[in-house]
């Protein structure tokens, strides 16, 4: 347990980044001193740095997935690493916070939005080309700052028993029909979901964004507070159709087998319902350490760590060569024509549509 400014708190509810409004007034100094002489408020989080270690980071990705790789990587540097774990907003909040204090060397975090909103305010370095070019231009930011370690789709998952795969529609955006009414569910808390809308706005425009949010609750779409939720849900035939993440449905596959009677489909064609975002990292420009930061990310993108993504959490791989896991579509043609993962930054206008619609 540990305490967290106002601040800080501002990145942690309702969703995932504050308003545009109250981004502008926590960076103004004044603003921010007052808020760290308010009452501070108590929320739940594991890890955090220890003193004299050789590289910290600020990892979105868990304690459970990243602390394999980690403990392998001080294995074979001999170096030592210390982690302050927490969700992509609190910690996109502490770094800004922070500013030019801040101790971490690099920032793992879990989708491009975040990475983007650090990059947005020149707190990263550029990264060498030579690290860059082993990752697709597509998953890495059009300038340097960060790079895709592992890559997560979009996915419809849906109840086998209830659903008959041909009645799936081509595209997300199909799911407004009245048919579907009482049959969705949706996440809209979650970090992906928000960055999917981000991406809705972007390609189709705020309008469009707008008229599928409202017509997806108007068909009675169910609240889930997370993935995890959601795809147990489609599981137990709560509901027939979800969107979430691909990942967390093999999870659950992989513990109860294929009598768990859900599948994947991935809309065809480029299409938003099947939009691939990444988790990636940054080192930031106050690091002492950026030799060392770069260290890990080349330890991040190396063979053997791409695998552990491919073959532990069923994430993409994101360096050639590397396969992944069977039951996963080609990455190419997941892709949306002209969206770039660095213009995913702006979600704090997506926020404030979805506040506007009253999804939280």
């Amino acid at each position: 347990m540990r305490l967290f400014s106002p601040l800080q708190a501002l990145y942690i509810w309702p969703a995932y980044y504050p308003s545009r409004d109250v981004l502008r007034s926590v960076r103004r100094k004044a603003v921010a001193a007052l808020f760290l002489t308010l009452l501070m408020v108590s929320v739940s989080s594991c890890g955090g740095g220890a003193e004299g270690a050789d590289l910290t980071i600020y990892s979105a990705r868990s304690e459970q997935l990243l602390g394999p790789l980690l403990e392998r990587f001080e294995e074979e540097t001999g170096m030592s690493v210390a982690i302050k774990y927490g969700g992509s907003g609190e910690l996109v909040g502490t770094i800004l916070e922070e500013g030019p204090k801040t101790p971490a060397d690099l920032f793992f975090a879990q989708d491009a939005g975040a990475l983007g909103a650090v990059a947005n305010e020149g707190m990263f370095i550029g990264l060498p080309p030579e690290l860059l070019t082993s990752v697709d231009s597509h998953y890495r930011a059009a300038g340097g700052q960060w790079v895709g370690i592992s890559g997560r789709a979009r996915s419809i998952v849906y109840n086998t028993d209830l659903v008959d795969p041909d009645e799936l529609p081509r595209s997300i955006m199909d799911f407004t029909d009245e048919r579907w009414k009482g049959r969705i569910g949706w996440p809209p808390t979650n970090a992906s979901f928000q960055s999917f809308v981000t991406a809705l706005r972007l390609v189709e425009g705020d309008a469009a964004a707008r008229a599928w949010l409202e017509d997806i609750k108007a068909n009675d779409a169910r609240v889930y507070k997370n993935n995890s939720a959601l795809v147990h849900a489609v599981g137990i035939g709560e509901i027939e159709v979800g969107f979430a993440n691909h990942y967390y449905l093999y999870r659950f596959l992989d513990e109860e087998g294929p009598s768990f009677p859900a599948a994947n489909y991935f809309p065809p064609d480029g299409d938003l319902g099947s939009l691939v975002n990444v988790a990636g990292a940054g080192i930031l420009k106050t690091s002492g350490e950026q030799a060392k930061a770069l260290q890990l990310i080349e330890y991040l993108l190396s063979e053997e760590s791409q695998a552990y993504f491919a073959e532990t959490t069923f994430e993409f791989p994101l360096v050639a060569g590397v396969p992944a896991d069977s039951r996963l579509p080609a990455l190419e043609p997941l892709r949306v024509p002209g969206l770039n993962l660095g213009d995913l930054k702006g979600v704090a206008d997506t926020l404030d549509l979805m506040r506007e619609v009253g999804m939280f």
